[in-house]
């Protein structure tokens, strides 16, 4: 069974799934101490009218990759979640592509204070025990690595997440920068570590339309996370289109995953950028746009249900 944000949910029910979105991306911080800019009850009505667009283009489910870090707002999703028939599935790990949070640099084995590993801790109980008494339980792990690579901070977070893979059979997603090939790099510390690079999705390979590099990532056996489809400013649309059309035609739908990174509402991009720059960057496009293109470009409907149904499917339900 598959967790979500409103009860466990079989993976054969999971319908089109898009593996890389957001709910909100938000600054903690900002909300904590500016609530006021920030009204909770505006952002929901604003998400359930997003996510009911999303579920009325024909997708059923949603992996929310939203972590500590960029903003993870457990209570607020639930609430979003109970007023709308989009299946939600929640993460854990940390985002940052330096810095780990104090508390975890100072405490845990070979640190200055010694103990266990906190965030490790934290990790396996937002997936088994569920977060902090929302009863939400996560169902995937996350970290991050982009321009600056394996800094000691993005190394904890690393440990972190491959310790609670290893612990709960969680599947592995992550940030990836495929311009400085840093997927490669990822799954070569998670093979040391024992992890089956099977249960890992590299994400935002979908940034390079580098063959090479994308097949080398799917020859040593994780998914490609063709996953910022409108985030053009990365890649333009047709190279995107172009490079996923390749990929099937050369076998290799059984590793891809399709998304938007995007969000219902993000504080990263205002509105107003937004609309301007990158006006198709929302998650009904992928089925109201990406899927018919490709499809019209000659990928075949058993590679599309292949890429939009049973690699979710099969991925999300691997958790022990």
């Amino acid at each position: 069974m598959i967790p979500t944000f409103t009860g466990e949910l079989s993976a054969d029910r999971l319908g089109a799934t898009l593996m890389h979105e957001h709910v909100f991306v938000l600054n903690a911080e900002l909300v904590l101490n500016y609530p006021g800019q920030f009204p909770a009850d505006d952002l929901v009505d604003r998400a359930v009218e997003y996510f009911n667009g999303v579920k009325a283009s024909g997708i059923d489910t949603i992996v929310d990759l939203t972590v500590m870090g960029n903003g993870r707002n457990i209570p607020l999703v639930k609430r979003v979640a109970e007023r709308t028939e989009m299946n939600i599935v929640a993460a854990t790990g940390w985002y940052t592509f330096h810095d780990a949070p104090t508390f975890a640099t100072l405490n845990g084995p070979g640190r200055l204070l010694g103990g266990s590993d906190l965030l490790t801790e934290l990790f396996i109980r937002d997936i088994r025990d569920g977060v902090d008494g929302t009863g939400v339980k996560a169902g995937v792990l996350k970290f991050a690595t982009d321009h600056y690579g394996f800094s000691d901070g993005v190394l904890n977070i690393m440990q972190a997440v491959a310790d609670a893979h290893l612990e709960t059979g969680a599947p592995i997603f992550t940030h990836s920068n495929p311009h400085k090939r840093n997927g490669l790099d990822q799954q070569d510390y998670l093979t040391s570590r024992g992890v089956d690079l099977g249960g890992v999705v590299i994400g935002h390979c979908g940034d390079s339309e580098d063959l090479d590099y994308l097949k080398q990532i799917a020859d040593r056996g994780s998914i490609l996370g063709m996953d910022r489809f409108g985030l053009d400013s990365k890649l333009p649309y047709e190279k995107r289109l172009h490079a996923v059309k390749e990929l099937c035609k050369q076998g290799y739908a059984p590793q891809i995953v399709i998304a938007t990174d995007s969000s219902a509402y993000s504080m990263n991009f205002p509105d107003e950028a937004r609309a301007e720059r990158l006006p198709k960057w929302r998650a009904s496009e992928i089925m109201d746009t990406v899927i018919p293109d490709l499809r019209n470009l000659g990928v075949s409907d058993s590679d599309l249900d292949q890429m939009m149904f049973a690699n979710p499917r099969r991925i999300l339900g691997s958790a022990q």
